[in-house]
């Protein structure tokens, strides 16, 4: 199996190539610079590799929410890739990739700062494979209006926890064990969920890889 995955969705830009139960990939933080910096990745992961767009399985991409310019320029060469080759394509969120990074937690409440003193956030909890499943529907919200969760420990991780912890902490008192402020949503994190997608057939055609705002005002 062979899966292209890249995420645009925040500040960071990542892509990251599965080939085999191997994964190499690229990561960097870079606001601004992912239209330019997206496709060197591609190029430079399936080059290494010996690889060309027609021999890969899957593409997978961070179809949101988070920054509308980033979530674009995703969907924009998700569909550019997957027309030309004709492979199938898995829509990942970028809250449930997030997540999957702290997925060493059971519990993890996925936050990622939407601006406009506003966050995207999703409670996730793991599967008997490790994978991470969303429990209710990923949100755009104040910090004072998140929901809390009904029972259990949870861990906290994304950018939104940087700017909105001490809030977001009194909201969810006892229920948050812990929060990680330094992640964003990275391409290698996305492959579990990929695979997850395809062999659940959760997969579509390039016209139908689509972004999720959650928002409708763009705030870049």
């Amino acid at each position: 199996m062979k899966i292209l995955a890249f995420d645009t969705s925040t500040e960071a830009c990542s892509c990251a190539l599965y080939r085999d139960g191997k994964i190499e990939d690229r990561f960097v933080i870079a606001p601004r610079k992912h239209a330019t910096l997206i496709l060197t990745m591609v190029d430079e992961l399936l080059s290494e590799a010996g690889l060309t767009i027609t021999q890969l399985d899957l593409l997978a991409f961070g179809r949101g929410p988070g920054n509308f310019t980033g979530l674009r320029i995703a969907c924009g060469v998700a569909q550019g890739i997957a027309f030309g080759a004709d492979i199938p394509v898995a829509p990942i969120s970028s809250l449930a990739t997030l997540a999957q990074e702290a997925a060493q937690n059971k519990n993890v409440l996925a936050i990622i700062d939407a601006r406009m003193a506003e966050i995207y956030s999703g409670l996730y909890i793991i599967d008997n494979q490790g994978i991470m499943r969303c429990s209710g529907s990923e949100m755009l919200c104040v910090p004072n209006n998140i929901t809390i969760p009904n029972a259990g420990q949870w861990f906290g991780v994304g950018t939104g926890w940087a700017t909105y912890g001490d809030q977001l902490s009194k909201r969810l008192g006892e229920r948050l064990q812990n929060y990680q402020t330094d992640k964003y949503p990275q391409a290698r994190a996305m492959m579990p969920l990929a695979l997850t997608a395809f062999k659940e057939g959760q997969i579509v055609s390039a016209e139908n890889a689509l972004p999720v705002y959650l928002r409708n005002k763009v705030v870049n």
